[in-house]
């Protein structure tokens, strides 16, 4: 088992709330990934929740049971930090087993364990080489595996990818998510990368200044955003937010419209604007647009597009897709 319940939980550093009160409820087997800018308290949460920072007030349950003063060895979870942490002076082998050996785990449970850790990651042929030895790629699976032969109640990843470059971190994620899945195994994951929140997560919870400000699905937080902070955060590229007189005469204060949600032409009646950069991808066309009196706008169009820098182009949106927010942010619908 590994639900995780937070109820109330704030930090404080003297008179500062770095998180002034998050309530949130993870599921045995659930994969939850942490998500905001830098500095939004992401990886004070999880910090928390380890064990590692201390709880000015709120109860951290697991399992049903507070462990809010409970040490982090005592609380059955396994944290996989942004830096490998590898011995370099061990094999893959002596780095899996160390905490399994200091714990005076007998010598054929540890061999066995370190073995269907190594089957599971692909280390195998790996066991006997040091740290240097391996790609970053490696380094990181192994530092998985540490974490693995403990068969916490929950993983912890502190932005386990932010140290790979872009190719290895798309193939450690899809890693990382098959893992999980095959342990079923309750997993909280850091990130400041929303892409990596979307394609990983069976919930992300969105934090901003320390708070909850979305929790859901990632489809549920791509289609239903609460809020204007959630829209600019949540898609790549991000929303298209239009203020002004465009917005109040759908009686909004901000509507936003995502970039597939818009219609690119060369006339008829939308908002009128000129081409600045056109990025062909060959499965997608990413437009950039300035549009007079409303400001810059991204379009995103499926294959190849005719236009390029400089071309005139008229925008129109779909009016099923367009998200209205209030004075206050908040979103609304009619």
């Amino acid at each position: 088992m590994g639900s995780i319940q937070l109820k109330g939980v704030r930090k404080s550093f003297g008179t500062v709330d770095v998180i002034p009160g998050v309530d949130l409820d993870i599921k045995d087997g659930e994969f939850v990934v942490f998500v905001g800018p830098s500095g939004c308290g992401k990886s004070t949460l999880l910090r928390l929740i380890a064990g590692l920072e201390d709880t000015t007030s709120g109860s951290i349950m697991i399992d049903g049971k507070d462990v809010v003063n409970e040490a982090p060895a005592q609380r059955g979870l396994s944290m996989v930090f942004q830096s490998y942490a590898l011995y370099p002076h061990m094999s893959v082998r002596g780095n899996i087993a160390f905490g399994l050996k200091m714990a005076g785990m007998p010598k054929d449970q540890i061999d066995a364990k370190v073995k269907a850790a190594a089957d599971v990651l692909n280390l195998t042929s790996y066991l006997d080489r040091k740290p240097r030895e391996l790609s970053g790629g490696q380094r990181q699976r192994v530092a998985i595996g540490r974490a693995i032969v403990r068969q916490p109640k929950a993983f912890l990843f502190d932005e386990p990818l932010s140290n790979l470059d872009a190719a290895l971190r798309v193939q450690m994620r899809q890693e990382i998510t098959r893992l999980q899945r095959q342990l079923a195994t309750t997993a909280i994951y850091v990130t400041h990368d929303q892409v990596e929140a979307m394609t990983m997560a069976d919930k992300i919870v969105v934090l901003n200044a320390g708070r909850v400000e979305q929790a859901g699905s990632p489809l549920e937080l791509y289609d239903h955003p609460a809020n204007l902070f959630v829209a600019g955060f949540i898609g790549s590229p991000k929303m298209n937010l239009v203020s002004g007189a465009e917005a109040a005469k759908l009686d909004a204060s901000t509507i936003g419209i995502r970039p597939e949600h818009l219609i690119a032409s060369t006339e008829g009646e939308g908002w009128k604007g000129t081409v600045t950069t056109a990025e062909h991808l060959g499965s997608d066309t990413f437009l950039y647009v300035d549009v007079p009196n409303i400001g810059p706008m991204t379009v995103r169009v499926t294959g190849e597009a005719g236009f390029k820098a400089g071309s005139p182009v008229v925008l129109t949106p779909d009016p099923a897709r367009i998200h209205r927010f209030d004075a206050n942010g908040k979103a609304w619908s009619k």
